[in-house]
């Protein structure tokens, strides 16, 4: 039986959540099992933030190149869960080409890593038009947070501490009643005597670190300067 390694990827956290990963992989044994592939090693991208940030992919090059597996055989879903980019797809394939190896996609076809013109041609095509749609989703995504931005003020980036859940909103509030000054003439307390507090409590902040003085003042002064 032919044995081969599998790559899967997703590019979003969108993707990850949804059913990306289990679609490629799915699709996969089933192309694996009507062909009489056996899958040795699994290698999954979480999510890519740039177009050079793989580490697994860098692993199974590795795998490949020292080869006391025999594996000379790749499958992706897709050629775009390889890459979007056509000059980072082209490179990819350049190195499975220096090593000997097949690159079968269950969508696109058998040894996409075949330098004929014919096979080149549907490869760079293929590209080609992930590279496009790609382009598309970032102008469309663009153009929508510029609408949002113009009708609500704000955008960008990730939400606030205290935009979210309940639970963060009753911490926002006990922060700035602890802050307050007593009606008994007492200073409320310090940035860092209120940090000090959470921490002992494990309450977390929004990245799930440690609460720190400037965190607490950032919260307890947000929307006062505007």
């Amino acid at each position: 039986m032919r044995k081969a390694f599998c790559y899967f990827r997703v590019s979003s956290e969108g993707q990850l959540k949804g059913d990306g990963p289990k679609r490629q992989r799915d699709k996969v044994k089933r192309y694996c099992k009507a062909n009489g592939i056996e899958i040795v090693r699994i290698y999954e991208e979480a999510v890519t933030g740039t177009k050079h940030d793989r580490p697994e992919l860098a692993r199974m090059m590795v795998d490949l190149e020292t080869n006391g597996h025999g594996i000379k055989t790749v499958l992706i879903e897709r050629l775009d869960r390889l890459a979007r980019d056509l000059m980072v797809q082209e490179a990819i394939i350049k190195d499975f080409r220096k090593i000997g190896v097949t690159l079968i996609s269950v969508d696109d076809g058998d040894d996409l890593a075949g330098s004929d013109p014919t096979r080149k041609l549907v490869r760079q095509v293929l590209g080609a038009i992930a590279e496009y749609e790609k382009e598309m989703l970032v102008l469309k995504l663009r153009a929508a947070r510029e609408r949002k931005r113009r009708r609500t003020g704000k955008c960008e980036g990730e939400r606030a501490y205290g935009e979210g859940s309940l639970e963060e909103r009753k911490v926002i509030t006990r922060i700035r009643l602890l802050r307050r000054r007593k009606k008994d003439g007492m200073k409320g307390r310090t940035y860092q005597e209120i940090a000090d507090l959470l921490n002992s409590e494990g309450v977390p902040t929004k990245r799930g670190k440690r609460w720190n003085p400037a965190l607490v003042y950032h919260i307890c002064h947000r929307g006062k300067r505007r």
